[in-house]
């Protein structure tokens, strides 16, 4: 039986896919591998290379560096090796065309908003700005359950506030609450400890 006809496969955990990777070798498990992180991935290419266009051509070269890599690799946790994966793919983009960050994207409410709200923040570098986002995401895990979940569904997923009220049972009023203490939280501790 061909892996896509199992509708059960897409719904095991990301552990588990990579052991049946491992097993089978099958192009699907790594698509939905791969589906499950898109929004993530071509967040982080949006954050470092701030075009649209150019991020969406990286998440297809990053899912296609998948295609080659995973089967190699003994990854433990795969959202943050892929995390990682993205990460230095843009570096690499950014160090090739030689263009220095100079401030994040504004459409709306971007996932560095919080990073906007002091100018310390504002990283020079693709270093800097590597350092900086790894600092928020240490930031995000500190926050308590309630405001990660939002904060993460927001900025990360990129949902709305009526489909986190959908994805969480929480009522718009906590949903607001939430994302608005967990920005606050945020930069308090960006600025407690950038530099450091």
């Amino acid at each position: 039986m061909r892996l896509e006809h199992n509708a059960n496969i897409s719904s095991l955990p990301d552990s588990e896919l990579l052991d049946l990777l491992k097993k089978e070798n099958d192009k699907f498990i790594v698509g939905i591998l791969f589906k499950r992180y898109t929004n993530l991935v071509l967040w982080i290419c949006l954050k470092y290379l701030k075009d649209h266009d150019e991020a969406k051509d990286c998440l297809m070269e990053i899912f296609e560096k998948l295609l080659k890599d995973l089967s190699r690799y003994e990854i433990q946790n795969f959202k943050s090796w892929l995390h990682s994966v993205a990460k230095n793919h843009c570096l690499m983009k950014l160090r090739a065309r030689k263009n220095k960050y100079t401030e994040p994207i504004v459409s709306g409410e971007t996932s560095l908003e919080v990073v906007e709200m002091n100018s310390l923040l504002h990283p020079e570098d693709a270093q800097e700005k590597e350092a900086t986002l790894t600092l928020l995401e240490k930031g995000i895990q500190q926050l308590n359950n309630d405001q990660k979940k939002c904060v993460e569904l927001f900025f990360l997923n990129e949902k709305s506030y009526l489909e986190i009220v959908d994805l969480t049972g929480y009522s718009m009023l906590n949903v607001k609450s939430h994302i608005q203490n967990g920005k606050r939280n945020l930069k308090i501790f960006m600025e407690k400890n950038h530099g450091r």
